[in-house]
């Protein structure tokens, strides 16, 4: 029974790649970043071999990995949390998703709002926190929708909690995506639920992701077709749209994410389980929490022996991100990275495989090892890793 458990750290950065200045980030570092911070920790990741990755080499290195690792190069052209799974999963993206840095055209939100019935507030890219402060009291004395975006490729949706029930909130989503096509295919439509009294206003957990379908077949389109498990932990099943996915466990926070992770490895399955843990971005870089950020690596690090003791012989465990979010660079949005691979089993050899070529690799590398057929854009290193 061959199973992959494939978790994201969202947003772990390992290193600016040599094209971020194109995506509007200079001097940023993830990894860096969160390792000068008194709450880092990562012994049990660097027992793995994180620091012998090349460009993590500051992190310490250790003659005896008990991982294969590697740094990986996101070929796609983004730097987003849709296009770095869908590359993940083995579709590159040639051009990037549209973004709004004037904010949406009006012809798209007076569809919206004639669709809804609530006009719309904002309308440009805000900070989460932010937005919500700035406008949140008239959102509440009119029932006014705050739409806005950031540099990423979404049409956000906030509301509070007693003036647009959460149910609607979705719906409204709904209404959002079927409207955001063709020219306007933003990667996510997302619902961000808040609560509380001028000025103590706050974010909910009950924020959801309304993504665009992968334009093509997945790893996880392949692995189910074949009649295997694809389990979806976090929010995994949001970003693919559904497809491809058996079975879903939503989350709402990475403590709950690592407690459904500790189930589905107990549990008997044979496929793929993969795991996006979402407090590193959401939480943390995306607000320039440096210690935060570094706690919350130090709380997986500490974690992650109990996982390796459950896994059986034949499970290979890959950890990987899906771009960066310095919380320490310039501004608060994602940036463009490269992102670290560790790769465990009792298969698996120690082994460096340097730079790769895309994330796409990853995909390949788990349909062949679940001996699935996918033709995705990645190319397998498996026999550069089993024993």
């Amino acid at each position: 029974m061959k199973r992959v458990f494939l978790i994201v750290l969202d947003s772990c950065g390992a290193g600016q790649m040599p094209d971020a200045h194109l995506f509007g980030d200079n001097d940023c570092h993830t990894i860096k970043r969160i390792s000068s911070s008194q709450k880092f920790n990562a012994d049990n990741l660097l027992k793995m071999g994180l620091g012998n990755i090349i460009g993590l080499e500051f992190l310490g290195k250790t003659d005896n990995p008990t991982a294969a690792v590697c740094k990986m190069t996101e070929k796609s052209m983004g730097k987003d949390t849709t296009i770095g799974h869908w590359e993940i999963a083995g579709v590159v993206s040639d051009s990037p998703l549209p973004t709004y840095p004037d904010g949406f055209p009006d012809d798209v939100l007076e569809e919206f709002s004639k669709a809804v019935g609530r006009k719309v507030l904002c309308n440009k890219p805000y900070s989460g926190t932010e937005v919500i402060k700035d406008y949140g009291k008239q959102h509440v004395e009119t029932g006014d929708l705050i739409v806005y975006t950031s540099a990423d490729s979404v049409f956000q949706i906030a509301a509070h909690e007693e003036i647009v029930p959460i149910e609607t909130l979705y719906e409204y989503c709904r209404i959002a995506r079927g409207i955001l096509k063709g020219e306007h295919a933003v990667g996510r439509v997302i619902a961000r639920p808040f609560i509380g009294e001028y000025p103590d206003f706050k974010r909910t957990a009950n924020r959801h992701d309304f993504s665009l379908e992968p334009p093509r077949d997945t790893l996880l389109d392949a692995v189910k077709n074949s009649g295997k498990t694809v389990y979806a932990i976090g929010k995994i099943f949001d970003i693919f749209a559904g497809k491809g996915i058996s079975d879903k466990v939503f989350t709402h926070s990475n403590t709950e994410g690592m407690q459904e992770s500790i189930k589905a490895v107990e549990s008997d399955f044979s496929g793929l389980c993969f795991i996006n843990l979402v407090d590193f971005d959401m939480l943390y870089g995306h607000r320039q929490d440096i210690d935060g950020y570094a706690a919350a690596l130090a709380e997986f690090d500490s974690w992650l022996p109990t996982f390796l003791d459950k896994m059986q012989d034949d499970d290979i465990l890959m950890i990987t991100a899906d771009h960066g979010c310095d919380p320490g660079d310039s501004h608060t949005d994602h940036t463009r990275e490269y992102t670290p691979l560790l790769v465990y089993g009792q298969n698996v050899k120690s082994v460096n495989l340097g730079i790769r070529s895309s994330f796409a690799d990853i995909a390949a590398t788990c349909a062949d090892y679940l001996d699935v057929e996918f033709k995705g854009d990645g190319v397998s290193f498996l026999s550069d890793i089993l024993k």
